[in-house]
């Protein structure tokens, strides 16, 4: 199965182990972390299992995360993370690219591909209350808030499809 995803200014493409240094550096700078690891620098090891997780998401239920590129440059990273409710839909744009719609354009790309192609009956994401930017992200992608609740002392809302 292609595992390729395309929008018209983005390009998808299932993360493998020549991502570490990518992933990495993305995910323990300190403006992302904040919201995805609440605030806790993983180590290259936790990002590694991250991605052989994901590898194994891809075999056994044809989604993972992807790792967003525009104009041949690496961005981000949208995807499902594998839950026995539901998958749960995630993503993150380097800062750089913040504000340019890319997490919109790519958490659509891959939210179209699991309820269409995928047929999944429903896609979950919770997000830090906080974070307006994605709160943002999801309300345009059509997901409805279901819940709310203080997770590690921090405000968290979950949305669903």
């Amino acid at each position: 199965m292609n595992f390729t995803l395309t929008t018209e200014r983005l390009q998808l493409r299932p993360c493998n182990a020549d991502d570490l240094t990518f992933l990495y550096a993305l995910w323990t700078s300190d403006r992302i972390r904040y919201f995805l690891f609440d605030d806790r620098i993983i180590s290259q090891e936790e990002t590694r299992s991250f991605i052989k997780a994901s590898l194994n998401s891809f075999e056994q239920h044809d989604y993972g995360l992807w790792l967003v590129h525009h104009q041949e440059q690496c961005i981000g990273f949208a995807g499902f993370l594998h839950t026995e409710a539901a998958p749960t839909l995630i993503y993150g744009m380097h800062p750089d690219f913040w504000g340019q719609g890319y997490a919109t354009e790519a958490a659509r790309a891959v939210l179209n591909d699991g309820l269409s192609t995928l047929n999944l009956l429903k896609v979950n994401a919770d997000v830090d209350e906080l974070n307006i930017a994605s709160v943002r992200v999801l309300q345009k992608l059509g997901m409805k808030q279901v819940d709310r609740a203080i997770v590690n002392d921090r405000g968290l809302l979950y949305f669903s499809t």
